[in-house]
C-alpha cells in the first residue's frame, strides 16, 4: 500500500532533489563536514520530509503549515548553494542551475 504523499508529484521531485544535493555536499571539503554540508543535507532532505508529513489526513490548515516549513528549508538550500559558490566548493554554473530548479517550484 502506496503512501499518498508517493503520488505528489512535488514529493518526487523534491526527494530527487534532496538526493543530489547530497551528492555536492560529499565534494565539500573535510572542514565543512558538521558545517555547511550537514545543514545542506539536512534542509535539501527536510523539503520532501515536510510535504511527506504534511500530506497526511490534516485539516488544510495543518497541510499548508507542512508546506511553508518546506518552503522555508528550499530557501535554506538556496542560502547553502550560495554561500557553496562564494567559498567556491561549486562553481557558479552548479550553483546557478540548482536555484533555478528551486524557482521552478
Amino acid at each position: 500500500m502506496a503512501f499518498k504523499f508517493e503520488q505528489l508529484r512535488v514529493w518526487q521531485v523534491a526527494l530527487a532533489f534532496g538526493e543530489k544535493i547530497n551528492v555536492i555536499a560529499d565534494g565539500f571539503p573535510g572542514k565543512e563536514l558538521f558545517n555547511l554540508s550537514r545543514q545542506r543535507r539536512r534542509a535539501g532532505d527536510s523539503i520532501g520530509l515536510n510535504i511527506a508529513e504534511g500530506s497526511t489526513g490534516q485539516s488544510n490548515a495543518e497541510q499548508k503549515r507542512f508546506l511553508i516549513f518546506a518552503i522555508r528549508s528550499t530557501l535554506e538550500v538556496v542560502a547553502c548553494l550560495i554561500k557553496a559558490n562564494l567559498r567556491s566548493y561549486i562553481d557558479k554554473k552548479h550553483s546557478k542551475y540548482f536555484i533555478q530548479k528551486q524557482r521552478l517550484w
